[in-house]
């Protein structure tokens, strides 16, 4: 069974999307779209944008949703899952990869979300930090024992888990993470701390949008973040993005279910097509990866 999965946030670089509107009337066409739906031009700083352009959250979004829908757009004589699951911002691409989601509206969720969790940050200072080379249970175990808020968000693979919570908080983590062991802790250049309590706010003002918003059963199951299941019932995939801002991202945890369901090959969509591929390495090195990416000739 072939698994797809969608990037997150981290996956821009400079010049994305340029090739395959140039190469494809369909990808034009979207990216057209695109510009009308977002009320700016996205495809200005995605082709010609500096790597600072495009870590703005409003930009990094809805270029990276852009990037994977149309890159499988483009593929479809080959995109044929039997899973999909995206990490963080990816789920709304793997959503509307199969189905679930129309184009329009889920780049007007992506937008939606970037612009909330951009005020969340500014909001109340907080960031994140890499933990490396620990067991998640002792991860979790420091960050509960910290009076600040300090939380798991991202368990990215084993032995890799990211944290998110306020400043005083993280750093009080670090140092003790570091004394517990961590072969390494490190603080990230983010603005805010995602997938945490501290993004309430931004969760409440998306909720309103995703319940205004058509879900339709999706083409195969959609392995969500918030518990990692395969999900097809559009009522409850909602619930599930809704709780995302908030919770956990349990990709690890994501990686080990399509496996025992009988994932046998792994696919990523967009981006440079490597982050998640090391991921999968981590769980299972047996497994094969590879990237989706290019435009077909007759596209």
């Amino acid at each position: 069974m072939k698994a797809y999965l969608f990037p997150g946030q981290g996956a821009q670089f400079e010049g994305m999307g340029m090739d395959l509107y140039e190469a494809s009337d369909l990808a034009s066409n979207l990216f057209e779209q695109a510009n009308g739906i977002l009320g700016f031009c996205i495809t200005d700083v995605m082709f010609a944008g500096t790597a600072e352009d495009l870590k703005q959250t409003k930009v990094t979004q809805p270029a990276i949703f852009l990037h994977s829908i149309i890159t499988a757009r483009l593929r479809a004589s080959v995109f044929a899952p039997d899973m999909v699951a995206g990490h963080s911002l990816g789920e709304f691409s793997a959503l509307a990869a199969v189905g679930a989601l129309s184009f329009e509206d889920g780049l007007k969720l992506v937008y939606k979300r970037a612009l909330a969790m951009q005020k969340a940050c500014e909001a109340q200072e907080s960031t994140m930090a890499a933990i490396l080379g620990l067991e998640d249970a002792v991860v979790e175990k420091i960050c509960a024992g910290i009076e600040e808020v300090v939380v798991p968000a991202n368990y990215n693979c084993p032995g890799q888990l990211v944290i998110s919570g306020s400043i005083a908080g993280i750093n009080v983590a670090v140092e003790q993470l570091k004394e517990a062991g961590a072969r390494r802790a490190l603080v990230l250049p983010v603005g805010g701390a995602f997938h945490s309590p501290l993004m309430e706010s931004a969760r409440e003002e998306l909720r309103q949008a995703i319940q205004e918003t058509n879900f339709s059963k999706p083409s195969c199951p959609v392995y969500q973040n918030v518990n990692a299941k395969p999900e097809t019932e559009p009522e409850k995939i909602r619930e599930n993005l809704i709780e995302q801002l908030t919770a956990p991202v349990r990709w690890t945890q994501t990686l080990q279910n399509m496996i025992t369901d009988g994932a046998a090959e792994f696919i990523e969509v967009g981006g440079k097509g490597k982050v998640l591929q090391g991921m999968v390495r981590k769980v299972d090195r047996q497994l094969p990866t590879s990237t989706l990416q290019g435009i077909e000739e007759s596209a």
